[in-house]
């Protein structure tokens, strides 16, 4: 109870200033019908309580069981069963990951089962990838850059609607489920295969899963004629606060359905771990069932809140900068992302491995403060686009193109941090308030939502990657400014004892 009511207050901290905002912005503009806002803040006491449970779940259940599979398996030293286990687990994760079926149902031209499948064998082969990477220790920005050369070259002869579809996707699927395990699948395997660069090498494997999305969508795109379709979500009409009540109770189960389904097969891979390679006591079991437990229920509740209460208001409020109010969608884009990557549930997952796995030398605030820099300027971005129409290239591309440069500049452990970093930010509350703000804002103004909305995601996903990068050459400056310094400092003293030794010589 002690460690739920941390995790609660946490959770508090971190929803509450975008709920703050969204209020603001509703009173300040045109306010929405007073049921509709009672709808969005019954999603704020959901998303609290949701991602209190699902932050503590995650750390004692999905956690452990990543690094004692990656640990485990690496320990075997066999090949063959290492890149299978990431290839079936990278399959497995990700085709139940809910965000996953809305990306799927905004792509008419494609069938459902095509996409997730296709999309969820992109994660598995580049899991695989990253895992062959950390064994055969395959420098990852020179890993990033090939990759990303064949991302681009594939996209420049896709058809134009997939772009930012497919860019999108690569954020999408690095959602809350997947994340926490992947990450701690990467600490387990970069344990047991050491070396001198292993504390880096537990990084890196969210970032390269990320392309596999991104390289699945668009070779269907090359295989598809463009079909995508998408409107902006509209607040429902509500008579009295017991339908409001009613409409989050009638979409509930859904939501267990679909957590529950993606949960099941990692807890069905852990079974079969604990029959064969792990065996845990009794006691640790029992401990991972309770985390099972909070983590289902808190996502559950998470993603209700997220999609019932919070999607409807940032479209609202996205379609209400319009007209004269246009230009207003910038800075105010900015200052939604800068505040809403603090309710990101898989963000502190993240940032509280990086602090643990560096000893402090990254910390969480920091890692937070950038991020939300990065998200800031990312939503700007976005914003830019559904205002001008600017094609999605003239951003991604050079971004992209100083995201590798940079890799090569930075220690290393920040390139791994910073790619890992953007698969983490584009998370369920990306897709459920920015995405839907950005499209509620390019359907006022009369624009293509498919061309000028979407890619909101793939920004969020790609800003972190220099962001996080320039922190790294930051703390890289400073250390060298530090060592010469202390160099400098060493040899004043050693002047000075000379000079001290000299004067008793001459006595």
């Amino acid at each position: 109870m002690k460690n739920f009511a941390r995790k609660l207050l946490e959770a508090l901290i971190a929803v509450l200033p975008i709920t703050v905002l969204v209020i603001v912005l509703n009173y300040a503009l045109e306010p929405m019908p007073s049921l509709n806002l009672g709808a969005f803040l019954v999603g704020f006491v959901l998303l609290i309580a949701g991602e209190a449970l699902y932050s503590l779940g995650s750390e004692i259940s999905l956690e452990p069981i990543g690094e004692s599979i990656g640990a485990k398996v690496t320990s075997t030293k066999k090949i063959p069963l290492i890149l299978g286990v990431a290839l079936v687990v990278g399959v497995i994760v990700t085709v139940a990951e809910p965000d996953l079926t809305v990306l799927a149902t905004q792509i008419s031209s494609i069938p459902n089962p095509v996409l997730i499948w296709s999309v969820a064998a992109g994660v598995g082969v580049f899991m695989l990838l990253a895992v062959l990477r950390m064994l055969l220790k395959v420098p990852l920005n020179i890993m990033l850059l090939v990759m990303y050369a064949v991302v681009f070259t594939l996209a420049a002869f896709s058809e134009g609607d997939f772009v930012p579809l497919s860019f999108d996707s690569g954020g999408v699927t690095t959602g809350p489920i997947t994340v926490p395990f992947i990450l701690a699948l990467g600490a387990g395997i970069s344990a047991v295969a050491g070396g001198s660069k292993s504390r880096e090498d537990s990084f890196g494997m969210v970032g390269i899963c990320s392309v596999g999305p991104i390289m699945a969508v668009l070779i269907l795109g090359l295989l598809y004629d463009a079909g995508a379709e998408a409107e902006a979500a509209v607040i429902t009409d509500f008579s009295n606060f017991r339908e409001v009540m009613k409409y989050f109770g009638e979409a509930l189960p859904g939501y267990l359905k679909e957590v529950g389904i993606a949960l099941l097969p990692i807890y069905g891979v852990f079974i079969v771990f604990q029959l064969t390679l792990i065996k845990f006591p009794l006691k640790r079991l029992l401990r991972i069932l309770v985390g099972a437990v909070y983590t289902y229920i808190g996502l559950a509740l998470f993603l209700l809140g997220a999609n019932v209460g919070f999607m409807p208001a940032g479209s609202y409020i996205g379609g209400l900068f319009a007209g004269d109010l246009k230009w207003a969608l910038v800075p105010i884009g900015a200052l939604i992302g800068s505040v809403l990557v603090l309710a990101e549930p898989a963000v502190h997952v993240l940032n509280k491995q990086v602090e643990e796995v560096t000893g402090g030398a990254i910390n969480r605030k920091s890692m937070l403060i950038v991020l939300a820099i990065a998200m800031a300027s990312a939503v700007a971005l976005s914003m830019i686009r559904v205002v001008t129409g600017v094609s999605i290239w003239y951003i991604i591309l050079p971004v992209y193109a100083v995201a590798l440069v940079l890799s090569f500049f930075v220690p290393k452990i920040f390139t791994a941090i910073a790619f890992d970093s953007g698969g983490v930010a584009s998370g369920p509350m990306t897709a459920t308030f920015l995405l839907p703000f950005a499209m509620g804002a390019s359907a006022a103004l009369g624009g293509n939502i498919i061309t000028d909305a979407f890619g909101t995601i793939a920004f969020v996903a790609m800003t972190p990657l220099v962001a996080v990068q320039i922190m790294g050459a930051v703390y890289k400056l400073k250390k060298y400014v530090g060592a010469k310094s202390a160099a400098a400092k060493r040899y004043r003293e050693m002047l000075e004892t000379e000079g001290d030794i000299i004067e008793l010589e001459v006595e």
